[in-house]
């Protein structure tokens, strides 16, 4: 009998011990299977001037605390077409000290323990806490609405040559309600007839970004960028938000009132929006009550967040929070606030620096950012710029030297490799970064995934620049297939002249006549280019091209001569047939192709020498046979 008891009560053990394991293995899992409980709300059919109800917000740590709220009334269609604004006064606890503050965005509004809406607009400069809240219904069809959006396959633009090229980018931003809005206000001035009506109209509240790593040179800079798109910039406070795995998300993760942050970078540089929780619904999160970017669909790093207090300030309050642990994305940003998942990881693009300065120090640099048509080049241009600024000189002369590879998937590897120098060199070398991101991210191709960012930097003070003065041929004629030489001499800023021999070999199947001999540097060549403009076919075409485009801080060696051919696409067709040209001109056609009378027959880059050297210069050689 005993050893029946004791097998029994083994089975029993063993039962339980496999239930315990099957539920301690749902708990480790990363899936968000919280019930929570079901979230009332107040229809807005039923809301009445007077009425008086409660908020929530974190004013300081991690707890929202709780204010009160008068309802003064709804302004029909204050928002956009069929959507309402609710008129409200805040007051008691510590929104007395604060009044309406940036990073309040999102604040539920309770009445009688059912959800009203978000706190999500404010009066600039206004004597009174007045504030307009999102109606929660609004918040919750928009975002249905768009759930099963089917995104149409897009055309792929034309680009054109001397935009990528270029080492002058700038942000392409939307133009929005927030842009709009928080443009007026920060370029107003005491003169300005716009302050006619500035702060007569609400405005959405203003989201806090804070920085850690950046240096006040870097945000004095890019801040008016950054506010044009309705982002307030403030102190940078904390260390770095590192490269940390998704947290599995509890009961307690993310709730109505609670500060939520946006990543939009992670690691030694940190970039954070912040703002306010409204509602949680299982796996779903709820905030803002306005748009954050306008971004539509997105993909950024959600996470908790901790205020360390919130400033009182006459022109706009504003909170200082500290991102802490991701715990999912925000995928949607629309008119009346924006949606995220927990427990849904975004893609980051790493990124890594490697920075010698002209003192022979090393400094390497690991951090990621979002992925994103409009905001991954401004970031890019902010970290690169901050990099070079916060470690070596900010007034005179320098050379910064950029190498590194943007890789993609199932693509080949975009090779960086320019040279910078003058007193903007710094911020000619962030750009460089930013104008070939920013081609492949707009180029509407859907299979673009930039995988990683290598960047090898160095620096060294002073300008090193060189004019090229003039060229020799040793002989003015030669035969197909043989080689001649070009001697170019160069005079560099301090009056010094260098001289350099450069063979050029002739094809042998050249015909004989008379050849122009160019030397110039790769902007000037691409400047008298016959192809202007193309619309690359695939994303491998595109990549190619950014690849082949010539640098500015070299010279390059072209022999051409006078012929006929068209220019397809990115294609030169040199020499072409009459047959063929008269196929493509003829009377039935036009467009689609642009006739050229230079045809290209070779091209040689040379080496980077020590200076920087530009201009352009013709000589003619005559081939015979």
């Amino acid at each position: 009998m005993k050893a029946k008891f004791f097998a029994s009560l083994l089975i029993i053990s063993a039962f339980c011990l496999t239930i315990f394991g099957q539920t301690q293995a749902k708990s480790d899992s990363k899936t968000v299977n919280v019930k929570m409980p079901a979230v009332q709300f107040f229809p807005l059919s039923e809301l009445k001037e007077g009425m008086r109800g409660t908020a929530r917000t974190v004013f300081r740590g991690s707890a929202p605390e709780e204010f009160q709220v008068e309802i003064l009334g709804i302004v029909p269609g204050a928002v956009g077409p069929k959507q309402d604004m609710i008129v409200g006064r805040i007051s008691g606890g510590s929104a007395d000290r604060t009044s309406v503050f940036a990073g309040m965005s999102g604040s539920p509004v309770y009445i009688n323990g059912k959800l009203v809406g978000a706190i999500s607009y404010s009066f600039p400069f206004s004597k009174e806490p007045i504030c307009g809240i999102t109606p929660i219904a609004q918040m919750l069809d928009i975002f249905e609405q768009k759930q099963n959006l089917k995104i149409k396959a897009k055309e792929p633009r034309a680009f054109s040559f001397a935009e990528l090229a270029s080492t002058d980018w700038k942000p392409n931003f939307p133009i929005g309600t927030v842009a709009v809005s928080n443009s007026i206000l920060a370029n107003t001035s005491a003169n300005s007839p716009l302050n006619q009506v500035a702060g007569q109209s609400f405005q959405p509240i203003a989201t806090p970004i804070s920085f850690s790593g950046f240096s006040q040179e870097t945000l004095n800079r890019f801040a008016p960028q950054l506010v044009s798109v309705g982002l307030f910039p403030v102190s940078a406070v904390g260390g770095a938000a590192r490269i940390s795995p998704l947290k599995v998300a509890d009961e307690a993760t993310l709730q109505g009132g609670a500060s939520v942050s946006m990543q939009l970078t992670r690691g030694d540089y940190s970039l954070a929006a912040s703002g306010t929780v409204t509602m949680r619904d299982a796996d779903k999160i709820y905030a803002f009550g306005h748009p954050f970017l306008s971004l539509g669909t997105s993909d950024l790093p959600m996470s908790e967040s901790s205020v360390v207090t919130v400033i009182p300030s006459v022109a706009n309050s504003f909170k200082l929070a500290v991102p802490s642990a991701m715990v999912g994305t925000m995928t949607q940003d629309r008119a009346t606030g924006v949606f995220g998942k927990l427990g849904q990881s975004p893609k980051m693009i790493p990124v890594k620096i490697n920075l010698e300065t002209s003192r022979n120090g090393q400094e390497t640099l690991s951090f990621e950012v979002v992925k994103d048509e409009f905001l991954t080049p401004l970031l890019l241009n902010m970290t690169v710029y901050n990099s070079i600024v916060a470690n070596e000189r900010g007034l005179g002369d320098s050379m910064i030297e950029l190498k590194g590879e943007i890789k993609l998937k199932n693509q080949q590897t975009v090779k960086l490799e320019r040279r910078f120098t003058g007193m903007q060199a710094s911020q000619i070398a962030a750009s460089s970064v930013a104008v070939p991101v920013n081609a492949l991210l707009d180029s509407r191709f859907d299979n673009v995934e930039i995988t990683e960012i290598n960047l090898n930097l160095s620096s060294s003070d002073g300008s090193k620049t060189a004019i090229l003065e003039r060229i020799a041929l040793d002989r003015t004629e030669v035969k197909a297939g043989e080689t001649f030489e070009v001697q170019a001499f160069v005079r560099t800023d301090t009056g010094k002249v260098f001289s350099q021999k450069i063979p050029v070999q002739i094809p042998s199947d050249t015909p004989s006549g008379k050849l122009l001999v160019t030397v110039a540097d790769g902007g000037s060549l691409q400047y008298a280019s016959a192809s202007r403009q193309f619309v690359p076919k695939d994303l491998k075409e595109l990549v190619k091209t950014i690849n082949e485009i010539r640098k500015n801080d070299r010279l390059y060696v072209q022999t051409y001569r006078v012929t006929n051919g068209a220019v397809i696409g990115a294609s030169e067709l040199p020499n072409l047939p009459p047959s063929m040209l008269a196929t493509l001109n003829n009377d039935r056609t036009a467009g689609g192709f642009k006739p050229t009378l230079l045809t290209v027959l070779t091209e040689q880059e040379l080496a980077p020498a020590e200076f920087i050297v530009s201009g352009q210069q013709v000589l003619t050689i005559e081939v015979t046979r």
